[in-house]
């Protein structure tokens, strides 16, 4: 496996940074300082660290992308014995966990790995992915409503981050609304919509970043290209 690639599911950096990351002579090859581009290693041998810190790649990493449906708990047990995300995953061979929450119910993309390392750089705030959902809210916001929501509101003593919101479709009583957000709160959509006047009746996930496919049946899965996984990759401090 080129240098590059390894740096890069190990989510240091993205591949051309990794470049100039080695090009800059903060990357070592079994101690040694590494000089060329082109360098290969074997993840199951070699060491590599970078400004010391030594690199970790799951062997065999596998990302999986899930349409939860409805009535469905983001986890892999549940001690009252309710439907959860287990129960659709089943065939899925390696031992998988959700990265983030989906509420219950709440429909839409989740995303599973066994990679703990990718998970929590994932879930960690720095890495803000964007997240964009459909949402059914009853009534029909006005403009100044969903200006409030772009704007952001205060939850728990905080104020929002601002979203990206949008009316993209309506019914006599009732209003879908596109918003996006790069956090991810407790029942956030739900508290925000709650706050200006427009409860949420359905609330679906259908994008994740750069991750969206809406040809997806709810309940289904699929595997993740490698090309995908990198596209997820969250660039660390240690690019800076």
């Amino acid at each position: 496996m080129r240098l590059n690639r390894y740096m890069a599911q190990a989510g240091v950096a993205s591949r051309r940074h990794s470049e100039a990351m080695i090009a800059a002579g903060r990357v070592k090859l079994n101690g040694e300082t590494v000089v060329s581009l082109a360098t290969q290693v074997h993840p199951d041998s070699d060491v590599v660290t970078v400004d010391d810190r030594t690199l970790e790649v799951t062997a065999d990493r596998k990302c999986y992308l899930l349409n939860k449906p409805a009535g469905y708990l983001t986890t892999l047990s549940d001690p009252f014995g309710r439907p959860t995300v287990a129960s659709l995953i089943r065939d899925i061979p390696e031992r998988v966990f959700p990265v983030g929450r989906l509420d219950r119910d709440s429909e839409g993309l989740l995303l599973l790995t066994n990679d703990g390392a990718l998970g929590n750089k994932l879930m960690h705030p720095r890495f803000r992915c964007e997240k964009e959902y459909h949402v059914l809210v009853k009534g029909v916001p006005r403009e100044d409503s969903l200006q409030r929501l772009r704007e952001g509101v205060v939850l728990d003593g905080r104020t929002t981050a601002k979203a990206a919101v949008e009316s993209i479709r309506r019914t006599e009583s009732d209003t879908w609304l596109s918003i996006v957000l790069h956090e991810g709160r407790k029942r956030q959509i739900r508290r925000m919509c709650d706050m200006v006047g427009h409860p949420v009746m359905r609330l679906i996930r259908v994008r994740l970043g750069g991750l969206a496919d809406r040809g997806l049946s709810a309940g289904k899965w699929r595997t993740l290209t490698h090309g995908e996984i990198e596209e997820l990759e969250p660039v660390s401090s240690m690019t800076g």
